[in-house]
């Protein structure tokens, strides 16, 4: 019997290891976790772009679920914000997973992450000008946003902590509660997706790297929200815009280019 084991949980080290690595990053700054996990899935494995974007909103609910919980355990959410986020958030992320089951929706990534790019780079300008205790206010351009990254989040395979992280940060938000709201309503945004994806197509679209991403990125959720209420409001600033313009270039690059 431990023959059988041992090769099967070697066979998961990879995908745990990812989840780790993957989940740090998105708890601690509010995106990347579907960006890196997809791009492995899609790129590297050859995984079809619907059947990964089920794999990964399947994990994202476990690891969704544990990094909400962490976050309200270190008191990183902002309630009213994250009631205007959920229901237009879950509601485009449903249609969005309808759009992807039918038609490939991912032409017009590269474009988005051109302009998430541009807003990594505005976010960079904050930092260094805002001087070292900037003063933040509550965002107002929020359901649409929400919208707009719930439907990209599904439909393009990641978008929902990139889009809406970025660009509540861009309005004035605190870094330690739009990052902790951000993630604790990606958990209802995942969780309907996960359900739309199930009824579309079936159990046979979720691959077997799930199981090791859900391990890797429950191990690693706590510690994210750890480090969120942690790092000062600047530091978080630089992190979040150094995440997002490099993958946001990269994928750009990798569309263009290679």
């Amino acid at each position: 019997m431990l023959d059988s084991i041992a090769p099967f949980f070697v066979d998961l080290l990879p995908f745990i290891l990812v989840g780790v690595a993957a989940q740090i990053i998105d708890g601690a700054l509010g995106m990347a976790f579907g960006v890196i996990t997809q791009t492995m899935l899609v790129s590297v494995l050859g995984v079809p772009p619907a059947t990964a974007s089920a794999s990964v909103h399947l994990v994202e609910v476990f690891t969704t679920g544990t990094s909400g919980a962490s976050h309200l355990w270190r008191k990183n959410i902002n309630w009213p914000l994250f009631w205007r986020l959920v229901p237009t958030g879950v509601l485009a992320g449903i249609l969005g997973a309808y759009v992807l089951s039918s038609v490939d929706a991912s032409a017009a990534k590269p474009f988005v992450m051109l302009y998430l790019a541009a807003i990594g780079l505005f976010l960079f300008y904050k930092a260094v000008f805002f001087g070292r205790w900037p003063r933040f206010q509550d965002p107002r351009f929020t359901r649409p946003l929400a919208f707009i990254g719930g439907f990209l989040d599904s439909a393009g395979g990641g978008g929902w902590g990139p889009v809406v992280t970025s660009n509540l940060l861009v309005q004035g938000g605190d870094p330690r509660t739009t990052i902790g709201t951000v993630n604790s309503a990606e958990f209802l945004l995942t969780l309907a997706v996960s359900i739309t994806f199930l009824v579309t197509l079936g159990v046979s679209a979720f691959s077997h790297a799930v199981i090791g991403l859900i391990i890797g990125g429950v191990i690693a959720a706590p510690i994210g929200a750890i480090l969120t209420s942690r790092i000062n409001a600047r530091l978080l600033l630089f992190m979040v815009a150094t995440v997002l313009t490099i993958t946001s270039l990269f994928t750009v690059a990798k569309a263009w280019i290679f």
